[in-house]
């Protein structure tokens, strides 16, 4: 069998080229595929998360793989239904999320990484949800940049997207370009195996289960659909015109300054000069000039048109009639609406999208803020991140981290602003950040106070610091956690800077090397030696915490040499896991009859 980066090589090279692919069945004989998604997926949260069997990523062996490519060679592996939870969604209500058995996660991303390699080349540069490079940054960056002069902001939001895939619609979509049967049989099964709730099995008759390691790259290749329609049908449609004609009553204006000027009249050239700024140097109303732009972030998306309100309603229609008779989705009509790009705001991932008009403000003589696309921070947004923290109105501490740590409380504030402040970077009025860092500094300084049983004056002095940034010398706020001999860790609050940064973007994790590279697990686990009791040459198992906060390093012995790595997974045989996973903890006493 090829290696894996071979592999998927070649298919990247076939996508890019538009070339049908076939016999792509075959490659799930491959062990290398598996050994690469195991090497992806172990250190996900949810690899210890059971689904509705107990089997997780603890005790992954070989032997595994070897027993799920036997059935795949014979077309008798299976899916089992998924385990489904609720999780509250933030506008309200429940959102279902499915988790698959830890089998199926590795062939759903097996299935993942072929469909990824060979289809990646094809989607739209202006689809950015769930692709390698990309995110949310880059889909704001694209519409600040390249949307300016946008008249009308058609949002699109279509109803309950994920569940309402149709199966036959993907699978058609998909036998356009894969050429086997077989491949798209296991597809088949893959969305059909249904989900057990309430310990009851329901069938899946559409949708891509939400949790499910592949629903990613096949709600793209449903969507690459829309993007098509778009990109082929509607912008060659409306899309008119090199530039606007220029707007004759500017023309007029220039022509009395100019005029003035030469005749030495400079208060009527000063007079005309006014008015020229008064006007729009282009023809806002020109027939001949329409422009129409694009952006989708996995089921959202956005449209900014340059036209008349008249033809912006007929794109809305268009675009809903197409996913109803080709897609079998709808559009929200509560959540899809056109708005007007001056007066009004669009939301899209969190930001209010605006176009600016502002006449008064000049650069070098020249209005150039006009026309240009503002991104926002949403007030509401602000307020719903604030409210965590307040109570009537004031800034209160949070009792449930009295019991932390000074260092715990410090990271945890942190983190929460560190994040907030670094996804609004791109917001031309960022400041108003301010508020919000205000409110999250008084309640962590309030419970460290209650914590201490000090005043918030005293609480102050003692964790502000000073440190360098980027940007010079700045005062926060920090803790240290003493971890002698190594250096101790510390936590900070407040030393982000709350400045625009136009060139903010998400880096994708492939173009930086990890400290630890995640096929050091496949090194180890090809060395074929016990971590716990050094036997060489045996078949082996990993066993996999949750999370190094599992650990007790003052624990067995198994868990301190966890601990003593920092891992979360240890590469055991088959005798030392069965003794890890006894109901009696593994005693020195045992351990040491195992060493012999």
């Amino acid at each position: 069998m090829q290696n894996a980066e071979v592999v998927l090589g070649i298919l990247r090279e076939r996508g890019r080229r538009g070339l049908p692919v076939n016999e792509l069945y075959r490659q799930m004989f491959n062990p290398s595929l598996y050994l690469m998604a195991w090497g992806k997926i172990y250190a996900n949260k949810g690899a210890i998360t059971p689904g509705t069997t107990p089997e997780t990523a603890d005790g992954m062996d070989l032997a595994k793989i070897k027993g799920i490519i036997g059935a795949m060679r014979h077309e008798r592996y299976r899916f089992a239904p998924a385990r489904r939870v609720l999780i509250p969604k933030k506008s309200g209500g429940q959102r279902p999320l499915g988790m698959p058995t830890w089998s199926d996660k590795l062939v759903g991303e097996v299935v993942r990484l072929l469909l990824e390699a060979y289809y990646e080349p094809q989607f739209s540069d202006h689809s950015h949800g769930f692709r390698p490079g990309r995110g949310c940054h880059t889909a704001l960056r694209e519409i600040a940049d390249t949307w300016t002069g946008t008249a009308w902001f058609i949002e699109g939001d279509i109803k309950d997207c994920f569940g309402s895939l149709d199966h036959q619609v993907l699978l058609g979509i998909m036998a356009e370009k894969i050429k086997d049967d077989r491949f798209l049989e296991l597809v088949r099964r893959m969305l059909r195996s249904g989900y057990l709730e309430d310990w009851r099995w329901r069938p899946t008759l559409s949708g891509a289960p939400q949790g499910g390691i592949a629903s990613p790259v096949f709600s793209n290749i449903y969507l690459h659909k829309l993007d098509q329609f778009v990109a082929e049908v509607l912008a060659p449609e409306y899309n008119k015109g090199w530039r606007r004609r220029t707007n004759p009553a500017y023309d007029q204006a220039s022509y009395l300054a100019r005029a003035a000027w030469r005749h030495g009249d400079r208060e009527a050239a000063k007079a005309a000069r006014a008015l020229m700024l008064s006007l729009p140097r282009s023809d806002p109303e020109d027939p001949g000039y329409r422009r129409l732009r694009y952006i989708r972030y996995a089921d959202d998306h956005l449209l900014g048109f340059a036209g008349p309100k008249r033809e912006a309603e007929r794109i809305k229609e268009r675009l809903a009639a197409f996913l109803r008779d080709e897609l079998k989705l709808e559009l929200s009509e509560s959540k899809t609406l056109i708005t007007h790009a001056r007066t009004g705001m669009a939301r899209f991932l969190g930001y209010n999208i605006a176009v600016a008009h502002q006449g008064v403000y000049r650069c070098r003589g020249r209005r150039s803020l006009n026309g240009q696309v503002r991104l926002r921070v949403p007030g509401d947004v602000v307020k719903a991140k604030a409210a965590a923290y307040l109570a009537k109105g004031k800034p209160e501490a949070l009792p449930a981290l009295f019991g932390c740590d000074d260092y715990s409380i410090v990271a945890w504030y942190g983190a929460v602003y560190r994040g907030i402040v670094n996804y609004y970077k791109l917001a031309c009025d960022i400041g108003r950040l301010q508020w919000l860092r205000w409110v999250m500094e008084t309640s962590m300084l309030k419970t460290l106070a209650g914590k201490h049983r000090t005043s918030v004056r005293k609480a102050a002095a003692r964790y502000k610091a000073k440190v360098m940034t980027p940007g010079g010398p700045r005062t926060c706020f920090e803790a240290r956690l003493d971890r002698s001999p190594r250096q101790p860790l510390t936590a900070r609050f407040g030393e982000v800077r709350l400045v625009r940064e136009t060139r903010a973007r998400v880096a994708d994790p492939g173009e930086q090397p990890r400290p630890h590279p995640r096929k050091e697990l496949l090194r180890r686990v090809a060395a074929r030696g016990c971590e716990l009791c050094g036997t060489a040459g045996l078949d082996v198992a990993v066993h996999q915490v949750k999370g190094l906060a599992a650990l007790d390093p003052d624990g067995p012995l198994w868990d301190a040499a966890m601990a003593r790595r920092r891992r979360k997974t240890l590469v055991v045989c088959q005798d030392c896991h069965d003794l890890i996973h006894q109901t009696e903890p593994l005693t020195p006493p045992l351990l040491e009859s195992r060493m012999r």
